[in-house]
């Protein structure tokens, strides 16, 4: 009874005042940090951190930095997720796939990007290219896995009554295995974005021109930690905005799935 009722409490709060509550804590922690005398030179005021924008885009490298950092991160990103899909399907359907593909997921995930992208700048040279295909590759791994568990966890029931009635292994792909994967997908997707967001910082670090990681590095190089703390709320504002648009279209698209109140 207890449970219910604060269940019910905590639900007649609106949203926006936990948000509103959450945004002041986190200023109440940075307020903290920026007046204690350990992590003060690290933490500069929040004030100070926000006017560090203006000098940012008077220098004339803020906007490019962003636009430089997106296209690498989307270009990564779409490149992996076209290759995850078809390989999870075929791993999940084709045991012989699995078999072969399978032991070199296991292998190469477990190793940090920053590990090889000295190896890809080293091979294809500095620019873009290489941070679009470490990203690629980082969300090809995690995106892989995912639908992989998720299409060996279909029904197999429906797999089997879809048979009785004559689909063929193409028919069951497009109408029964795919839509039931679809929460998979989606949650692939988030993991995604998230790894090429932590990706792109290391990708940037090396034989970048520009972007925000190569940015991060360079003012810390430098000292200069406020514009630096802003590169980094940079980085968590637009892997924000992006799970908020996959919210969206997880709502659209999964719309058939009980979800359980929490």
């Amino acid at each position: 009874m207890k449970n219910k009722k604060e269940k019910d409490f905590i639900g007649s709060i609106p949203k926006w005042a936990w948000l509103l509550l959450s945004l002041l804590t986190a200023l109440a922690v940075w307020y903290f940090l920026s007046v204690n005398p350990k992590t003060g030179r690290t933490f500069k005021p929040l004030t100070e951190v926000l006017a560090s924008a203006q000098i940012m885009y008077g220098r004339g490298v803020l906007l490019k930095d962003i636009g430089n950092s997106l296209i690498s991160a989307i270009g990564g990103f779409a490149c992996g997720f076209c290759l995850a899909v078809p390989v999870a399907f075929l791993m999940a359907w084709y045991r012989p796939v699995r078999f072969i593909v399978e032991p070199w997921i296991q292998f190469i995930r477990n190793i940090p990007p920053l590990a090889y992208v000295p190896l890809v700048v080293l091979s294809v040279g500095v620019g873009r290219t290489p941070q679009i295909i470490v990203i690629c590759l980082s969300t090809f791994l995690v995106m892989t896995i995912t639908i992989f568990q998720g299409v060996i966890n279909v029904d197999e029931t429906l797999i089997k009554a879809a048979r009785v009635l004559g689909a063929n292994d193409s028919v069951i792909l497009v109408k029964v295995i795919f839509p039931a994967t679809t929460p998979f997908i989606v949650t692939a997707i988030r993991l995604g974005i998230s790894t090429a967001l932590t990706t792109l910082i290391a990708a940037e670090s090396t034989g970048a021109i520009c972007g925000l990681g190569m940015r991060i590095k360079a003012l810390a190089n430098s000292y200069e930690t406020a514009p630096m703390l802003l590169y980094i709320i940079i980085v968590g504002i637009i892997g924000m905005l992006a799970e908020k648009i996959l919210k969206y279209f997880e709502r659209k698209l999964t719309s058939w799935q009980e979800k359980r109140e929490i």
